[in-house]
């Protein structure tokens, strides 16, 4: 039996957590993944897995073997990512995640073009509502808002964005606008409860003075779309990333607010680990989506050279 072979039958096995699942992934059957597994053991000489009726686990000497195995596996995909990256020629499986609601408008849209334009290249996009922890083994490029903390990454900024308190004149002729960051405590104000450190508090800066806003409202949510539809309706000021809220601006359908102020980073990054910086496939991926957000109507570029 190939030694990779056997590495990546054992991960699949823990990852998959049983006998037949392995077996309807690998299109064969459940005695022939036991016949496997008990081979691998045998030549070994210890026990992986411990086996019950509804799933399997692993033993100290499976632990020691999987995690190595994974390591392995890794080490060979980065030499081979190295090679290949070599020829520039962008081909296999890419792994990508990406915020739901900036993933459903846009960089869903991007692959069906990057498809297009790189047949060879095979595409897993998942949408998560909050940010996936790299390095993650079902994740090769993760698309991030913000500033990136880890160190060990390698982060592309692919488009340029920011935060801005917007809302609708239908809310701002009944409410009146606010003037200076404080006045946002006696508004109606939409919350997004996405990865936030302190739920409900929106930090604002002037230069070098900044200010941290304990804001308050009747409605919040984990979804940026429903929020912002809440802003559209007349129920709130909102703050959202300004490539949500281009089009509205554009049109006259959401009015910002307090726009001397500063919000937080936003900008949008394509965050991947070292050991794929010469993957041609990502390399490929990064570049196709710069170019594909610069040139979308709904950049805050296009927003600007309409003004």
């Amino acid at each position: 039996m190939n030694p990779n072979s056997e590495l990546a039958f054992f991960c699949l096995l823990v990852k998959m957590g049983s006998l037949a699942a392995t077996a309807r992934e690998m299109n064969l059957t459940p005695p022939a993944v036991t016949k496997r597994l008990a081979q691998l053991e045998e030549r070994l000489g210890v026990r992986l897995l411990n086996r019950t009726t509804r799933r399997l686990s692993l033993t100290n000497e499976g632990e020691v073997y999987f995690t190595n195995a994974q390591r392995i596996l890794g080490d060979i995909a980065e030499m081979e990512n190295r090679v290949s990256g070599s020829r520039a020629v962008p081909k296999g499986l890419l792994r990508v995640n990406a915020p739901l609601g900036f993933g459903r408008s846009y960089i869903g849209p991007a692959i069906s073009r990057f498809s297009k334009r790189y047949p060879d290249v095979e595409v897993q996009l998942q949408l998560t509502d909050r940010p996936v922890g790299l390095p993650d083994e079902a994740i090769d490029v993760a698309i991030r808002f913000g500033e990136i903390p880890d160190s060990r990454l390698i982060a592309k900024k692919i488009a340029s964005n920011r935060r801005l308190l917007c809302a609708s004149p239908l809310y701002l002729r009944a409410h009146g606008r606010p003037e200076v960051p404080a006045d946002l405590a006696r508004h109606q104000c939409i919350v997004l409860r996405q990865n936030e450190s302190a739920y409900g508090v929106w930090r604002l800066a002037r230069g070098k003075q900044g200010e941290a806003i304990k804001v308050h409202g009747k409605l919040s949510t984990n979804d940026g779309e429903v929020a912002l539809n809440w802003a559209l309706d007349g129920l709130g000021i909102l703050m959202r990333a300004e490539w949500d809220v281009a089009k509205y601006l554009r049109s006259g359908r959401l009015e910002q607010v307090l726009a001397d102020y500063e919000t937080p980073p936003a900008d949008i990054y394509a965050v991947y680990l070292e050991r794929l910086n010469l993957s041609a496939k990502v390399s490929f991926f990064i570049e196709h989506l710069r170019e594909y957000l610069s040139t979308h109507a709904d950049s805050p570029a296009s927003r600007k050279s309409a003004w």
